[in-house]
């Protein structure tokens, strides 16, 4: 049995708290009042009720820290060093559909470093937790990312830019020069579930431009800690909460696919 930190605990149960109604609403989701908010970006009930939850637990754990919200924005408590970095639904759409794919992303950042992480998926009950220097783990069971070597037998996530988001040109570009060098592509709409199944060996690599600080603070942590690399796509930039571009792979495919990503 892994023994958890103080702060996995408290992360851990305030996602299996907020759970608890997600798994009602995902039970109910022809009901779901459903409003939109920008071009192809969703927000539900079931979100703002989950990141309400979230908070509450965090803030009642931790009532001097920080937080970074999806929804709710940034809001700076009184240890000016800690907040926590929430991210309620990480797959909205997914779960919009009945898809049952998408998760809880919690990080906890201390003086501009992600020194904590935890990514849900309450539907398969799936907790991935990382922290600094103490490793990743799966419901308890270390996590290592892939030894694979060969980009040809790679298994490569990534996100599609949709309407109204992104660059589809260069996504185009990136697609066709990963998809005509690799096993395989896989794009399953959770960008901290796809981290985590890299951190997990599951997938290889992942790349994606766009993203927001909640959507990969977790992941990123979980990477490292399994023995993986995560940069920008050029394979060097570390700015990625910042320019929310990801590319996340081992140690092998990492120069094989920043060539790739940039048409080398």
């Amino acid at each position: 049995m892994t023994i958890r930190s103080a702060n996995i605990n408290v992360m851990v149960a305030a996602a299996r708290k907020a759970a608890r109604g997600i798994l009602r609403d995902f039970g109910e989701v022809e009901q779901l009042q459903v409003s939109r908010k920008g071009t192809n970006d969703f927000v539900t009930a079931a979100d703002t009720r989950t990141e309400k939850v979230l908070r509450q637990e965090l803030k009642k754990a931790r009532p001097d820290y920080g937080f970074l919200l999806e929804e709710g924005g940034e809001e700076v408590g009184s240890n000016a060093s800690n907040r926590w970095i929430i991210d309620p639904i990480d797959g909205t759409t997914n779960f919009i559909h009945g898809i049952p794919h998408f998760a809880m992303s919690i990080a906890l950042e201390r003086e501009g470093e992600i020194i904590a992480g935890v990514v849900y998926n309450p539907i398969t009950d799936d907790v991935f937790v990382a922290e600094k220097g103490n490793g990743a783990f799966l419901n308890d069971h270390r996590l290592r990312v892939s030894a694979r070597r060969k980009i040809e037998e790679a298994v490569v996530t990534t996100g599609i830019p949709h309407l109204g988001r992104g660059d589809h040109q260069q996504f185009l570009r990136e697609l066709s020069a990963v998809m005509g060098s690799t096993a395989g592509l896989r794009r399953f709409g959770s960008a901290s579930l796809d981290l985590a199944y890299v951190a997990a060996g599951r997938c290889d690599a992942y790349w994606e431009r766009g993203l927001q600080p909640w959507d990969i603070a977790a992941g990123i942590l979980l990477v490292r800690e399994a023995g993986g690399y995560v940069y920008e796509p050029d394979g060097k930039g570390l700015n990625m909460m910042e320019s929310g571009n990801v590319l996340a792979t081992n140690a092998h495919l990492l120069t094989p696919m920043s060539k790739l990503l940039n048409g080398q």
